[in-house]
């Protein structure tokens, strides 16, 4: 058993009999252990009384007076995003069940910090205990923004974007922003900075360092762990059962359905689907492209059985992969159910 991962409250959530997570008071006071909410030297005694009592019971109501009663003005509105979000915590059925609420339609109105939090510990539940290193790195791609550079030999490299534009601030070149600025992977077979399976095992020695960078390039082992992450986060969610694989373009005259997974593929692939004119600089884009095909045709509608869907992740101009998953959630062609 691996404990990757332990910023992300995981450890403090229960599992139900349907796998899917519970909130618990341990996990919502992980909340007020934040620096948005946590106390500082400078917390007035009405902003301590209220954290202690919301630590003693993360569930008790708080009257809007308790809020107003606080010095800082930037901790008042941080209680009240915070109360907003533990209200909609607190009805939902589950943690999925309050995820899947997030994007109905009504429009998204908490933090995005928040969500990708969700996201990463989906992830963990998803993977289990004891997962192949590469699943846990490229699961990083749900919750983490990725930044994208294209080598000169080809080769196409995903690194933490946080990181990334730390070191970059800090003038420091470490081997990460060397394989950035164009160093070929062949020159670099033997280096710990990127993963691959020969040394994948480092990466339990890094889990929250996010300082690994990856081969996104189609027919590299990350890429296809990839797929395997994405039909385990449509069969959590959804109940389908799926089979993704990646592939180099799509030639399909008879192309039906397909689906970005982030903003920049979106676009494209819609271009692409209404036969568009693309520049050069959008195509170069484009990071991969998948196949996604229902194993139970039941699942989708009669029109589109035995049809594939398609995917794609790309970068956007600032060399950036921002993934969002919740697009496999709510644009696949399912079937509706009574």
């Amino acid at each position: 058993m691996t404990n990757y991962w332990p910023s992300s409250a995981y450890q403090t959530l229960k599992i139900g009999p349907d796998n899917q997570l519970l909130v618990t008071d341990d996990f919502l006071r992980t909340y007020l252990l934040r620096p948005e909410l946590n106390l500082v030297p400078e917390s007035c005694d009405a902003e301590k009384a209220l954290h202690q009592k919301l630590t003693n019971n993360p569930r008790a109501d708080i009257p809007i007076g308790e809020i107003a009663a606080m010095a800082d003005e930037d901790i008042q509105a941080n209680y009240q995003v915070w109360l907003r979000y533990r209200s909609k915590l607190l009805i939902a059925s589950s943690l999925e069940n309050f995820y899947m609420s997030l994007f109905d339609g009504e429009g998204v109105d908490v933090p995005p910090l928040f969500i990708s939090q969700l996201a990463k510990i989906f992830i963990r539940h998803m993977l289990g205990d004891d997962p192949h290193p590469l699943d846990a790195r490229m699961g990083e791609l749900f919750f983490r923004t990725q930044k994208i550079s294209v080598l000169d030999d080809g080769v196409v490299m995903g690194a933490d974007d946080e990181v990334v534009s730390r070191n970059a601030q800090a003038g420091e070149t470490g081997n990460i922003m060397d394989l950035l600025k164009g160093k070929s992977m062949s020159m670099r077979s033997i280096d710990l900075d990127v993963l691959h399976e020969e040394n994948a095992d480092i990466y339990w020695t890094r889990d929250e360092d996010h300082d690994l960078a990856v081969q996104l390039n189609v027919g590299q082992p990350p890429i296809n762990h990839f797929c395997r992450i994405l039909e385990k986060w449509i069969d959590h969610f959804l109940g389908v059962k799926v089979r993704i694989t990646p592939m180099q373009q799509i030639t399909d005259t008879k192309w039906s359905w397909h689906v970005g997974l982030d903003a920049a593929a979106t676009e494209i692939l819609n271009k692409l689907y209404n036969e568009e004119v693309l520049e050069a600089a959008e195509l170069t884009n484009i990071i991969c492209l998948f196949r996604l095909d229902f194993i139970d045709a039941a699942a989708v509608p009669r029109a589109l059985e035995g049809k594939p869907v398609y995917l794609g992740i790309a970068m956007n101009d600032e060399k950036q992969l921002k993934l969002k998953p919740q697009n496999l959630l709510f644009n696949l062609p399912l079937a509706k159910t009574s």
